[in-house]
């Protein structure tokens, strides 16, 4: 089987500088209220958005200059435009070094039980540190076939995610949000890794299908077919503009799929906290 050589170099830069897990979960919780810019009919009344983002990094927002949370303040402003939302409350579990088993874990606690039962939308960014798991425990003999393995690990563990969010929570919408390749512009000459992210997210993708209240959406080509730069100083991360652009791809399919959906359930419009 063809080994990776070149990905060796990458991969020592990453994990050098980037590949730190932290053990302690990461809360930020934040309350706005929209107002309504058109004239909403007597018998609706706007609703609280309650949104529990989980994940990785991405979620935490490293690579973000302002320290806000990544690509949630600017989704934040986007939803606040809604005309039936009133306020949106996020919580946002992003923590560095995260990896899809390490999620499923800290998805059975108290504490995000206890938010997952009250939310209307879960928004996931998981799968990036499940691969450059791959690539430490690999090293010295990385190959191709070495990432189909720990694809299938992943599936198993989505697909475990999104039965523990929708056991505490039936009626949530999830969205999950896919892997981009942070070595493209970098290191254009080096197919396979490109290969191996688009895998990854066609496997994601599958695991999505499967639930109709759950969503998927790709950031890869935002990432490949950008001339400007969109990775903060690390080279691996989003930069200010990258998750900016995340957030509009997001607010896409939000407004297009998820809201409309989210309308038709009663609690919608009559969920009032307690």
């Amino acid at each position: 089987m063809k080994k990776l050589l070149p990905l060796l170099i990458i991969s020592t830069i990453f994990l050098s500088s980037c590949f730190k897990i932290e053990q302690k979960a990461i809360r930020q919780s934040k309350e706005t209220t929209a107002k309504a810019y058109e004239t909403i009919p007597a018998n609706e009344s706007p609703s609280t958005l309650t949104v529990l983002s989980a994940g990785d990094s991405l979620t935490l927002g490293v690579g973000d200059s302002t320290g806000q949370g990544g690509y949630l303040p600017y989704l934040e402003s986007m939803l606040e435009e809604e005309e039936h939302i009133k306020e949106v409350d996020f919580y946002n579990y992003g923590v560095k070094g995260n990896r899809s088993d390490q999620l499923l874990k800290r998805l059975q606690s108290n504490e995000m039980k206890e938010v997952l039962q009250k939310a209307d939308l879960v928004i996931l960014t998981i799968g990036g540190n499940d691969i450059m798991q791959v690539v430490k425990d690999n090293f010295y003999h990385l190959q191709i076939d070495e990432f189909m393995k720990g694809k299938e690990v992943f599936e198993n563990n989505l697909s475990k995610i999104m039965e523990t969010i929708l056991q505490e929570n039936p009626d949530v919408s999830i969205v999950l949000v896919g892997l981009y390749n942070p070595f493209s512009k970098w290191f254009s000459d080096i197919k396979e890794f490109d290969e191996i992210v688009s895998e990854w997210n066609n496997t994601a993708q599958l695991v999505i299908s499967r639930y109709p209240n759950a969503y998927y959406v790709g950031i890869k080509d935002l990432f490949t077919n950008s001339d400007e730069n969109l990775l903060y100083s690390d080279n691996f991360h989003p930069n200010d503009k990258g998750y900016e652009l995340i957030a509009h791809r997001l607010n896409e399919t939000l407004e297009s799929k998820v809201l409309p959906d989210m309308e038709k359930k009663p609690y919608m419009v009559t969920k009032e906290e307690n």
